[in-house]
């Protein structure tokens, strides 16, 4: 090879090699090795079986990470949790539960199980005995007897059902003869069902009818207990339905990375064995089976009896009743010490009256000393939230003084503090009354409402918060005979989150724009609900996209705050919507409700 060539030869390599550096460096530095820990209850081949799927979904859709599963049993992924070693979590409703609260994982899609309604409702238990049992119908008839389940922490396999038992008047710990956990699979509680070693076993909805299909069971072998069906849900059922799977990343997931995996969970299709992802559903249901059944992050609740209490604070219970004695033993030693004296002085009856009276004024002393305890115990709660009012009331009298002594003092300004004077009286008084009706818990129901109260509640909370807070205005228009049947707190997020977006709409203009304003209306047979701000607006694009997951014009806003809202809108049977104001300042965000007639 002649010098030339040779020279040429080292460019073309020297050329293909920065080309193989720059694209596996580039390769290299985008990429982000993702673990996503999935708990395989039902061991590692069924796992990958089941959830390759979304692996080979999830590298496809977000190629500059890479996505790798690992599989776990219930210690293990806790453990992975905790080391760090995993990014992403899939696991059942009551694990994940237990996970919240010890690690606080944070849920960011549900789980679309093929053939059910919902991602809301989509795993429950069923409690199965043999067909010859005819004692055996409902529940109650438990107790006494033996029972079969998979694991005493397993979710479908116990806890549902014996949140369901509890319910019906039998407590599992207390009331069954015997719970005998057989362990995986399912079909070992059924075989001891059939085999007669128990009187009922507890599976996972659907199992069954899977054994069935596949020739493991006859289906006239068995019975449901307490059968009960929900629409469109393919199975029989003898408790009520709950969550699915959550997907939830942890404390150490990164940000961006959970915002792009969640938008890519979210526009996923579904696959053909039917799985699909929605937006986190409410697993509150989930929390009050382990409350009910004092299990997982509710096991302190043991404790909160008279045996647990007992056994948990025995040394001072000890001290107490040391004490107690001690005061026993006193007051015997004082009574007879009065009787004594008593004897000595009965011929001196002034002395003796005088005593008594000095008791009696002592005893009035400590009464109302006591009262001032508990008014000093008040008026420190209190003291904080009052303290702007009471201030701003003595500077309205201060200034009415002020201009008294300076001669000053007009109609129109004694009008004006006395105004101000009343106004932050009664402000003060709702701050006692919110104080009183402060976070009461409730569950989901829907029941009459009165949107203009609402919308005033939710002004207050919203300006409670804010130091400079803007004007905001509420019109009610809304006629005496139409009402709203809707659950509260739903439809109250609902307003707040408009209420806020409003407001933050018109954070950075003059303060004429600040202003929002609440207007209800009644339209034919629905209730209005306009919340009108002057803030910036909306583009034709952005306004295309408003209620879309994940779009948001806030720099440090996840965009999912329209898409719930406009979710709970339309399972209330309304709409939710947006458009520009008339002049072309600010946005105009509406809901409809049905309304309900009360003179028909």
């Amino acid at each position: 090879m002649d010098i030339v060539g040779y020279k040429k030869h080292l460019r073309v390599g020297f050329f293909f090699g920065l080309i193989w550096v720059f694209c596996f460096g580039a390769s290299q530095a985008l990429g982000k090795d993702v673990a996503i820990g999935v708990f395989a209850f039902q061991g590692e081949r069924a796992s990958t079986s089941d959830w390759q799927p979304l692996i080979s979904y999830l590298n496809q859709s977000l190629p500059e990470h890479h996505f790798r599963l690992e599989n776990h049993d219930a210690e293990g992924l806790r453990q992975g949790i905790a080391k760090a070693s995993v990014d992403l979590v899939i696991t059942n409703p009551g694990h994940y539960i237990a996970m919240e609260a010890e690690f606080g994982l944070s849920r960011i899609a549900t789980l679309e199980s093929a053939g059910v309604l919902s991602a809301s409702k989509a795993l429950g238990s069923v409690v199965l005995v043999r067909s010859d049992r005819a004692d055996l119908k409902e529940l109650s008839d438990l107790a006494g007897k033996r029972v079969a389940a998979v694991a005493p922490d397993a979710f479908g396999g116990y806890l549902l059902a014996a949140q369901a038992m509890l319910h019906s008047g039998v407590d599992p710990e207390a009331n069954l003869k015997e719970i005998l956990f057989v362990g995986l699979p399912m079909s070992q509680v059924v075989e001891a069902v059939l085999q007669g070693k128990v009187d009922a076993g507890i599976v996972r909805a659907c199992v069954p009818e899977q054994m069935v299909r596949e020739a493991q069971l006859q289906a006239a072998e068995v019975r449901v207990v307490s059968q009960r069906q929900e629409d469109q849900f393919p199975c029989a059922l003898s408790t009520q339905l709950f969550p699915d799977w959550p997907l939830a990343v942890t404390r150490q997931t990164d940000p961006i990375l959970a915002k792009q995996v969640t938008h890519a969970l979210l526009s996923m299709t579904r696959t053909a064995d039917g799985m699909a992802w929605a937006v986190p559903a409410d697993y509150q249901p989930v929390h009050n089976v382990y409350r009910e059944l004092r299990v997982g992050p509710y096991a302190y609740l043991r404790d909160i009896t008279p045996e647990g209490l007992a056994r948990r604070f025995w040394p001072w219970l000890l001290g107490a009743l040391i004490a107690l004695v001690a005061w026993i033993t006193h007051t015997i030693r004082v009574e007879q010490l009065v009787h004594r004296r008593t004897a000595q002085l009965r011929d001196s009856l002034d002395a003796r009256e005088q005593a008594e009276s000095r008791m009696r004024e002592s005893q009035e002393q400590m009464e109302h000393l006591s009262r001032l305890s508990v008014l000093g115990e008040l008026s420190g709660n209190l003291a904080h939230e009052l303290n702007q009012p009471l201030t701003t009331i003595g500077t309205y009298a201060r200034t009415v003084l002020r201009r008294q002594d300076s001669g000053r003092l007009t109609p129109e300004a004694i009008n004006e503090a006395c105004t101000q004077i009343v106004s932050e009286a009664e402000r003060a008084g709702g701050i006692v009354q919110r104080i009183r009706h402060f976070a009461k818990k409730r569950g989901a129901v829907r029941a009459p409402v009165d949107l203009a109260l609402m919308a005033n509640e939710a002004r207050h909370l919203i300006v409670g918060m804010l130091a400079r807070p803007p004007a905001i205005h509420i019109d009610n228009w809304l006629p005496d005979h139409c009402e709203v049947l809707a659950d509260g707190p739903q439809i109250q997020q609902v307003l707040l989150n408009l209420i806020k977006n409003a407001l933050d709409a018109g954070r950075n203009l003059p303060p004429e724009r600040h202003r929002v304003q609440v207007m209800i209306e009644a339209v034919d047979h629905w209730v209005h609900l306009h919340v009108i701000d002057r803030g910036c607006g909306l583009e034709p694009a952005q306004l295309a996209n408003l209620f879309q997951p994940f779009f948001t014009t806030k720099p440090d806003g996840l965009g999912l705050g329209l898409p719930i809202c406009k979710t709970i809108i339309e399972a209330h049977g309304g709409r939710l919507w947006a458009e520009p104001n008339a002049d072309g300042q600010g946005m105009r965000f509406s809901f409809s409700l049905p309304c309900h007639d009360l003179s028909t």
